[in-house]
């Protein structure tokens, strides 16, 4: 790599943790009554932890665990397959609506400003999905995962239309090869106004979702 892409690529990086956590620490902070009230919800909703800690790999092969609001009952990750559809016996109550409007992600906020993730990137895929990855699509993991992204923005509705007996199969089949060629587009092109379209764009959707869009 010459030593002015190399050179760009740092200042890049360095401007992207900034903003990440100029966002994410005050977003944190502003959100945590919301935050509390969502945790109580989930505590008189169904016995367990308020947090999932799921196992992903992140930047440099390197696994991480990305914290969620808990959405399923307790033991769901031994029974069934990786992926959920919309009607999954396993969500709870509290757990559809978390999920209905990407509430259950919010925790991730706390793995940005680990530096675990970033605001944007590829979406972290857990150890059985990536195992599967191809060299090429082992690119992803130059970058630091994100909680959102293009292929994020593409796939926003895949949990409520997915179906079938074997969702894991069809995911590496179907969906995961896009979502990867996506993600790399974003890698080759990445900048901080990409990540702000990226943000509006997230932030679009979900006002969509409310509007019933």
């Amino acid at each position: 790599m010459a030593a002015g892409a190399l050179m760009s690529r740092r200042v890049h990086a360095i401007a992207k943790r900034s903003f990440d956590l100029a966002v994410a620490s005050p977003a944190l902070l502003v959100l945590s009554p919301f935050l509390l009230l969502i945790a109580v919800l989930i505590k008189l909703g169904s016995p367990g932890p308020v947090l999932h800690k799921g196992e992903r790999v992140g930047k440099g092969g390197q696994p991480f665990h990305i914290l969620k609001f808990r959405s399923m009952v307790m033991g769901s990750d031994a029974v069934g397959p990786q992926r959920t559809a919309a009607g999954d016996s396993r969500i709870t109550r509290v757990g559809h609506f978390l999920r209905k409007w990407k509430l259950d992600e919010l925790p991730q906020l706390i793995n940005v400003i680990r530096g675990e993730m970033s605001l944007v990137g590829p979406r972290p895929e857990s150890p059985y999905y990536a195992r599967h990855f191809t060299p090429e699509q082992r690119r992803v993991l130059e970058a630091t995962p994100g909680i959102t992204g293009l292929a994020q923005l593409a796939f926003r509705r895949e949990e409520e239309t997915a179906t079938g007996d074997d969702l894991d199969e069809s995911y590496l089949r179907d969906i995961l090869p896009h979502k990867l060629e996506m993600d790399l587009q974003y890698i080759d092109s990445a900048s901080i106004i990409l990540d702000l379209r990226i943000i509006l764009r997230t932030l679009g959707s979900l006002l969509s979702r409310f509007a019933g869009g």
